[in-house]
Formats: structure tokens, C-alpha cells, sequence
């Protein structure tokens, strides 16, 4: 059990930050290409980059009241750290991927103390040593918007009880994981996520294997919402700082659609190697219940260890349903609990309420964030959801849903730690990224986001190497109207690397159990119901390198190398470009 004063540690250290941040000062930004009057727009860019760089020699911009750039890195992480303060993110990942396996009643006892001891190593060296809470308040931003969002969707969706007597086959399940991916464009990779692990797990019942939560993974909580801002945090991170809404979807769906149906093919061929039938079918037609709910006494989770055949999922008094095998068996799909998709609704449309996109709350009494809270309106609707939700659930369907709150705890408190501890990294890798983007082309912003994406979350990732590319130019990420023209045609050489961000940043947040929130809770919620999921390392060397990391090569050898479709000037040479940033990312 977690230490009361240990909880009142963090909690003073995250709501602490917004006393102790620094105020960068405003920035007179550079003319946007209409102003410039140069009907080339690569000229343009180049004119505007000269005006920055102007601007910065005399004392203007980024950094001009605080000391320059060495004081404050223009990520806004705040002064560069010590690159020993990743070590603590460095022990923590290794032992989320190796607790399980080596020491697993240690860790499953210890990991929330673990996980909020090593994030307060690091937030006390920022506010004791450094003087600095910029780094920390942006975490506990970061981490209430990360847990409110996916605690609140995963009650809502837990609310929902879909029932099935469809048997769970190749076809069936590719069915399922491609309607999933399209689905979390609308609803997020998360929505999406916990809406559909539920029902998906039911339908293999007695099949179920490890592949399946795997494929699961990489299809409905991370590639298949590439297409909107509201699919996956970094594009909508990307929206709040400018990004047209639609621009994604314009712009990267010839991408999408090829990965998601190569990443669905190789799941049907695996899936087709499984010769185990599910029991779901033949259980139905002889009248035994496998769907949860359906008859009093019937087993939660048929998928659960030990469940070899439909006996094991029979207890005392559970009701044997009389079924005339002379008529057609037909196949149903039953929803319960529909207002839990008003809570959905709910959340989706708090997602919006920010002063980024209705600028007319900034400043109010609904903008919280102006009083110097680490949260906003958004996150304490969110909450009220989640609350509200569970309050007012109809207890079957939690049952039917084998809905606890373990999952969600597991997450939440691993993510405190790693919210506060890739701090560091972050910030390092920024200024990184920042200090050699005139020797990265667009493969390595693609390689260095796609695999930094999958090793820190993928959101903060996404803002650093847009923020490097946009210097790479001479703009500003924390500028709307310079993230806007930095999002033209993907033929122009700007919006060719935020094609390339986005791509990385969405689908190699697959790479790891940590890339992107619904994979760890997907993972949690898998466990839960008592099904064997690989560990941190296994579900790499298994499952995301021989896989995916394939597929995101023939990616980038099609669409960014410039081998196969063409692209601007300013990105060619491109195996000298791999090379180039692997060294630097190794002197790094």
C-alpha cells in the first residue's frame, strides 16, 4: 500500500510547478509567406527563416529574456538537465519489463511505490537543484489530461456490454480489428480500445491466445487512428498547435491504408495457423451459455486459465437453454447499457474544450489552467464521467464486463512515474533534435519519432520533432499561424516532414507497451480476465520487431525515401541521411 505521505509528496510537487515556472516572454514571430510578397514558396520559407535568425542575433525570440538558449531549451521543458537524470526513466523501464518475469510478487506488490519514487527523484532534482518546475508542471499536465481521458473511457465503455454468438475465426476477427481501426478515428484509439477488448477476448473464447491481444494492439489502439485528431494525443497535439483538422486525413491516408490492411493480413495468416475452435458457437447451439449475462450463474470470463473445453465454463444452476438443432442457427449481436454511449459522447466532445480551439474561455472562470491548476475544465468533466458512470451503471453489466478498477490502477500509477521521469529525456532529446535539424532529412525525423515514439510516449515525441523540423525552417512551433504554414501539400518540403512526424509518431507508438496509452491498458485489462500477455521485452522481440518494424521500412522505403515516389529536393540523399543521423543519434 502507497504511504499517505508519500501521496502528499507528489501531490504538492505537481500542483507546486506554477509558482515556481518561468514566463517565457512573447515572441514577435516572423511574416508569414503572404506577407513576405515572394511568390516561391521554398524562397519564402528560406526568407522567413533569415528573418528568425536575424531577429534571434539581436536579442529577440526564444530564450531573449531568460539568457538565451542555454538557460531555456525552445521546447519549453525548460533548462537542459544532466544526461544522468534519465536514469531513473532507464531503471523504471526496465523494471516494468522485467518485474513481471523475475520477481513478479515484488513488483506486484511494490510497483506503485517504486513507480512514485523514482518520478519524485526526479521532480525534487528540478525544484531543489535546478530551481526549475516548468519540466514538472508540464508533467502533471500531461498526466492529468493522459489519465482523466482514458480513465473516463474506460468506465464509459465499461458500461457497455456487447454481446455475441458469432464464433471468433480469422475472418471474423480481422473483421473486427479493421472496423476497430476506422473506429478509432471517431471515438480515439482509446475509446476504440476499451470498447472493443471486452467483446473481442469473449468471442475467442477457448482460442484465445497471446498473438490475438497483440494484433489487437497494434491495429486498434495505435495505426488505425491516424486518420483525425481525435485518433491518436499526438495529432491532436498537432491540432491544438495549428494543424488544420482534416489535414491528417487528407495527407496520410494513402499511407494508413496499406499498413493497416498489411498489419490485418499478417494477423489473418496467424490467426489461420490456430487450428483451436471457439467455444462460443457450438456452446450456443447446445444451449450453454458462454456470453456473460445472458443466464444467471454463467461464467464472467470464459477465456480465463484453465478453460479447456465448454464444461469448464458451467457452474452449479447455470441454465442449459433447450435448442431444436432441426432449425438454422442464427448469429446475434445484443447491446446492454446504451447510455453508455452518451457518456462516450460526453468525453469525446470535452476533448474540445480547450482555449486552444475556443479561444473565447481563455481567461474565464472555466479556464483553470489560468489559475495555475495543472488541469482544465476538460479533465474535471472527464472525471465527473467517470463517476457519474459507474454511480449509475447497471451492476449486471459491470459483472458482465468483469469491470474492476485494477487495470486503471496499475496504469495510473506507472504512468505518474514515467510521466515525471522521461522529463529528461524529453528535454535532451528536444535540444537534440533542435541543434541538428539542418543535418536531418526526412528520414531521420521519420526513424528518430517512430522509434523514440515507442521507447517515451509518443504525444510529447511528436511536439519535439515538430518543433526541430519547424527550426529546420525558421518557424516556431508555439506559433498557430506558422504550424498552419508549415502544414501545405505534402509536395512542399514542410509539410512532407510533418507527413513523416505523424506517421512515426502514430504508428510506432506500437513498438512498446508504453508507446501509447491504450496499449498498456489494453495489456492490463487482458491480464485481468486471466489471459497470458507477453512481457515488456517478449512483446518486442516477438511480436513489434519481426512485425512491424518490417512493414514501417517498406513505409518509409515508399513514401519517404524518395526511391519509389518522388519529393521535394530538400530531401534527398537519403541513405547518406540515415547514416548521418545514426551517428549523431549514437554521439547523442
Amino acid at each position: 500500500m502507497v504511504r499517505p505521505a508519500a501521496l502528499l509528496a507528489l501531490f504538492l510537487l505537481l500542483f507546486a510547478p506554477p509558482a515556481l515556472a518561468q514566463t517565457d516572454a512573447d515572441i514577435d514571430a516572423p511574416p508569414s509567406v503572404e506577407a513576405l510578397d515572394i511568390d516561391d514558396d521554398a524562397a519564402a520559407i528560406e526568407r522567413r527563416g533569415e528573418i528568425a535568425d536575424e531577429r534571434l542575433g539581436d536579442g529577440e525570440g526564444l530564450g531573449a529574456d531568460h539568457g538565451g538558449d542555454d538557460e531555456h531549451a525552445d521546447d519549453g521543458h525548460g533548462a537542459a538537465p544532466p544526461v544522468w537524470l534519465v536514469i531513473p526513466f532507464v531503471v523504471l523501464l526496465l523494471m516494468i519489463a522485467t518485474g513481471p518475469l523475475f520477481y513478479a510478487h515484488f513488483w506486484h506488490h511494490n510497483y506503485p511505490k517504486i513507480a512514485i519514487a523514482l518520478g519524485l527523484i526526479t521532480a525534487a532534482y528540478y525544484l531543489l537543484v535546478m530551481g526549475d518546475g516548468i519540466p514538472i508542471l508540464h508533467a502533471a499536465e500531461e498526466y492529468f489530461a493522459f489519465i482523466a481521458l482514458l480513465g473516463s473511457l474506460y468506465v464509459a465503455s465499461g458500461c457497455i456490454l456487447i454481446k455475441t454468438d458469432f464464433a471468433g475465426t480469422p475472418k471474423a476477427n480481422t473483421i473486427l480489428l479493421l472496423v476497430g481501426g476506422v473506429l478509432a478515428n471517431f471515438i480515439g484509439t482509446t475509446g476504440a480500445s476499451m470498447l472493443l477488448i471486452r467483446p473481442y477476448m469473449r468471442l475467442n473464447a477457448g482460442r484465445l491466445k497471446a498473438y490475438h491481444i497483440i494484433f489487437f494492439i497494434f491495429i486498434v489502439s495505435n495505426v488505425g487512428g491516424a486518420l483525425t485528431p481525435i485518433g491518436d494525443p499526438p495529432l491532436f497535439l498537432g491540432f491544438l498547435r495549428g494543424v488544420p483538422f482534416f489535414w491528417t486525413v487528407a495527407h496520410v491516408w494513402y499511407i494508413w491504408l496499406p499498413t493497416i490492411l498489411a498489419i490485418a493480413a499478417v494477423f489473418y495468416v496467424v490467426d489461420g495457423r490456430n487450428k483451436e475452435g471457439s467455444l462460443r458457437e457450438g456452446a450456443e447451439q447446445v444451449g450453454i451459455d458462454v456470453d456473460p449475462g445472458e443466464v444467471p450463474g454463467g461464467a464472467a470470463v470464459p477465456e480465463a486459465r484453465g478453460v479447456q473445453d465448454v464444461a469448464d465454463v458451467r457452474t452449479p444452476g447455470e441454465a442449459v437453454l433447450p435448442v431444436d438443432r432441426k432449425r438454422p442457427f442464427y448469429h446475434d449481436i445484443a447491446i446492454e447499457g446504451k447510455v453508455g454511449f452518451a457518456w462516450l459522447a460526453v468525453v469525446i466532445a470535452a476533448v474540445f474544450i480547450d482555449p486552444k480551439v475556443i479561444p473565447a474561455i481563455e481567461g474565464t472562470i472555466i479556464d483553470l489552467h489560468h489559475f495555475g491548476l495543472p488541469f482544465g475544465i476538460r479533465e474535471v468533466i472527464m472525471g465527473a464521467v467517470a463517476f457519474l458512470a459507474y454511480r449509475t451503471a447497471n451492476k449486471d453489466i459491470l459483472k458482465g464486463n468483469d469491470f474492476n478498477f485494477e487495470p486503471i490502477k496499475e496504469v495510473g500509477f506507472l504512468f505518474i512515474g514515467i510521466f515525471l521521469t522521461m522529463q529528461p529525456a524529453l528535454t535532451l532529446i528536444g535540444a537534440f533534435a533542435s541543434e541538428n535539424a539542418s543535418a536531418l532529412g526526412v528520414s531521420s525525423f521519420y526513424f528518430g519519432t517512430g522509434v523514440l515514439s515507442g521507447v517515451l510516449d509518443n504525444a510529447p515525441t511528436y511536439v519535439s520533432f515538430l518543433s526541430a523540423a519547424m527550426g529546420k525552417f525558421g518557424m516556431d512551433v508555439n506559433i498557430p499561424e506558422m504550424v498552419r504554414d508549415f502544414a501545405v501539400h505534402p509536395g512542399d518540403p514542410t509539410g512532407f516532414y510533418l507527413q513523416a512526424i505523424s506517421v512515426a509518431s502514430v504508428f510506432w507508438g506500437a513498438l512498446t507497451y508504453i508507446g501509447n496509452g491504450p496499449n498498456f491498458m489494453v495489456k492490463a485489462i487482458a491480464e485481468s480476465s486471466g489471459v497470458d500477455t507477453p512481457s515488456f521485452v517478449a512483446y518486442m522481440v516477438k511480436y513489434s520487431i519481426p512485425i512491424l518494424v518490417p512493414i514501417y521500412i517498406v513505409v518509409w522505403l515508399v513514401f519517404f525515401s524518395g526511391w519509389v515516389l518522388p519529393h521535394p529536393d530538400d530531401v534527398q540523399h537519403t541513405v547518406e541521411a540515415v547514416f548521418r543521423s545514426s551517428g549523431l543519434l549514437l554521439h547523442f
